[in-house]
């Protein structure tokens, strides 16, 4: 039986975490680990390691845009590389009264409990992310029944389904990467809440602001990174109601003092924050 490589994979900064999965995936990765900050995959063995790790390293470089990467691999006996991946993921209790659940996991739910079981596809894991939990925790605290929530960069529309359990009217998700597309509808239709959820393959500016019409929404939810916030922090405000809030995440521990003045100078107020490693989640108020 063939062995494998083990790559291992620090990006320079959490910012770039993503562009790294999408290139070690790119490279032939059968799967995605987070450890701490290093990103962990496999690959089918070669004859020449060095020379593997040399054209991973190249393709790495191109995509991030730096050289900035520490790399290493080493080789291991043949295994069922999903089936270890999945054993590592399993039902995660977020705030009080979310359960988040891979498809392939029993859980043991409560009667005011809320189930989202989410198929991470070998990608990310189903509420691994710090920033995703911030996001969760937060949506908690807010009483979400009869709301018309927008949900910017939904990815797997884990956050869309969220909030619709939590008793909001309808949730319109919005992601723009086409192949998360296919994951997300898989997740929403076997939420059973799916006729409380659209989702569209667009992006969020004023043209689209303006098709709903200002004020269309009571909340937005997103957690995309702090260079994507910051310019969409207006057109978030033209989005909401009297009163409405947004939830944001995806925002680096030091960025939250640029954060918070930019959403101050938009119209919001901080109402409150979430600090998991090293990710600021943040609840603003539509004033």
């Amino acid at each position: 039986m063939p062995n494998w490589l083990r790559i291992a994979a620090t990006s320079p900064s959490a910012e770039l975490s993503g562009l790294l999965a999408e290139g070690l995936l790119a490279c032939g990765g059968s799967a995605i680990e987070e450890q701490g900050d290093t990103l962990v995959t496999y690959i089918l063995s070669v004859d020449d390691p060095d020379a593997a790790l040399d054209r991973i390293r190249d393709v790495l470089q191109a995509v991030l845009g730096t050289d900035a990467i520490e790399l290493s691999a080493d080789e291991v006996p043949e295994q069922d590389w999903l089936a270890v991946w999945r054993a590592g993921l399993e039902p995660r209790r977020i705030g009080a009264r979310l359960i988040v659940s891979p498809t392939w996991s029993e859980v043991n739910a409560g009667p005011d409990d809320l189930v989202i079981r989410i198929d991470p596809q070998m990608a990310f894991g189903t509420g691994e992310h710090a920033s995703t939990r911030g996001v969760l925790r937060l949506m908690q605290q807010l009483d979400m029944h009869g709301a018309r929530l927008l949900d910017v960069g939904s990815g797997s529309a884990i956050l869309s389904i969220a909030g619709a359990l939590l008793g909001a009217q309808h949730v319109v998700a919005v992601e723009s990467d086409v192949e998360a597309m296919q994951n997300a509808t898989e997740n929403v239709d076997r939420s059973g809440i799916a006729q409380r959820i659209t989702l569209l393959c667009a992006l969020v500016d004023d043209a689209f602001i303006d098709a709903y019409g200002g004020g269309a929404f009571d909340g937005v939810v997103a957690n995309v990174l702090s260079s994507v916030l910051l310019p969409l922090l207006p057109v978030f405000h033209r989005a909401l109601a009297a009163g409405g809030w947004a939830i944001l995440s995806g925002i680096l521990v030091e960025e939250a003092d640029t954060m918070r003045a930019a959403a101050e100078a938009a119209g919001f107020a901080i109402d409150a924050e979430d600090v998991e490693e090293q990710w600021w989640s943040v609840t603003l108020l539509r004033i």
